[in-house]
């Protein structure tokens, strides 16, 4: 109605405009339920909250899944960039990949595998300059290993695609979509 976001945006801002669940465009579809049961009846459905990202939407998936426990069941998609990877490719990433004195504990697919025993499933193109995948795949070794130690192995699972860069792929989508409907269901 105001266009508030897009004004927001035309300014330099970077704005979130969802549509909240039972309003608007979301409302009971039916037409059964009197005007604010409908938020009650989904509010009865809806209790797991999953997370996706893609490129650094996946950094901040698996950067707060470690942090926030109402997250269930988290994908991300092309990056898992390593601290080891950065510097043997001298590579100038965007900045959620660098976390402040992370470097002393850890690598980032530790940080990744702190989600465990929550569900995580991670994509990635083989081609992915960003996440150079001999790093990645070492990376995937590493979180595997956590999920292990946390005796959830059966909720870590990744997929690599061949000949594939910095994409969202047909495949990577058709297993984002396999593990939702696998965690979140």
């Amino acid at each position: 109605m105001h266009f508030t976001g897009v004004s927001l945006v035309k300014l330099g801002y970077v704005v979130l405009c969802p549509d909240p669940l039972c309003f608007e465009d979301r409302r009971d579809p039916t037409g059964r339920l009197r005007k604010g049961d409908y938020e009650r009846y989904e509010f009865l459905r809806y209790d797991r909250i999953g997370s996706y990202g893609h490129s650094m939407g996946s950094t901040h998936t698996w950067l707060v899944g470690p942090w926030e426990p109402r997250i269930r069941c988290m994908v991300g998609n092309c990056c898992l960039p390593t601290y080891e990877a950065i510097h043997r490719h001298t590579l100038l990433h965007c900045f959620p990949n660098f976390v402040p004195g992370w470097h002393r504990f850890g690598d980032t697919p530790d940080m990744a595998g702190m989600i465990a025993p929550r569900a995580l499933h991670l994509n990635l193109g083989e081609l992915d300059a960003g996440s150079p995948i001999d790093e990645a795949r070492a990376g995937l070794v590493s979180i595997g290993a956590a999920y292990q130690a946390a005796g959830a192995s059966d909720r870590f699972t990744f997929f690599i695609e061949a000949n594939t860069g910095h994409v969202l792929s047909p495949a990577m989508w058709q297993k984002t979509q396999e593990f939702f409907a696998k965690h979140l269901i």
